[in-house]
Formats: structure tokens, sequence, C-alpha cells
């Protein structure tokens, strides 16, 4: 997969348009480090890409929770212990 980098896309965008085209997927960098993905999409798969991309967005914030989970050892809580957790989340909510 290609980097292009902030700066490249700011001063090259009709070249990085075609690039992008020709590649599928680039990852575009600032300072050397990825902080997003630009992929080639048409109108006709619009929703199913987003619908796709929502879905692994999700994935990856369980994945991330459930890590997290394992890490505080929350993973181990009786089952009453966590409906105990729930009914009180719900009982402070503001309404």
């Amino acid at each position: 997969m290609k980097l292009v980098s902030v700066r490249d896309l700011r001063q090259r965008s009709s070249e990085i348009w075609g690039l992008l085209r020709e590649e599928g997927d680039l990852v575009v960098t600032s300072n050397g480090n990825p902080i997003a993905l630009l992929s080639d999409i048409s109108e006709s798969n619009l929703e199913e890409y987003l619908r796709h991309v929502r879905r692994i967005r999700a994935t990856l914030a369980a994945n991330s929770i459930q890590e997290r989970s394992r890490k505080l050892g929350l993973d181990q809580m009786p089952a009453e212990e966590i409906d105990a957790e729930i009914k009180e989340a719900r009982r402070n909510r503001p309404r």
C-alpha cells in the first residue's frame, strides 16, 4: 500500500487522485505517521462501503474494550457484580 504525505496531497492533488485510481487505497501520513486512509469508491458502492467501514470501526472498538477489560481483570467479574454495575449505571444516568 502506498503512502502519501499531507504535504504531497496538498501540493500534488491531481497526481494523487490518479494514483488513488491505480492503487485503490492510499495511506495519508503526517510526520511519517498514518492518519487517514483514502479509498477509491464510486457512487454505486458508496453506501455498501460505508456500511462495511462502520462495521469494522465498531469491531475495532469492541476489541479495544475487551482488551482493556482483560488487562484490568474485569473479565473475571461474576455475573452478579456485572448486573449490579449495570443497575447502578442506569440509576445514575441523566434523564
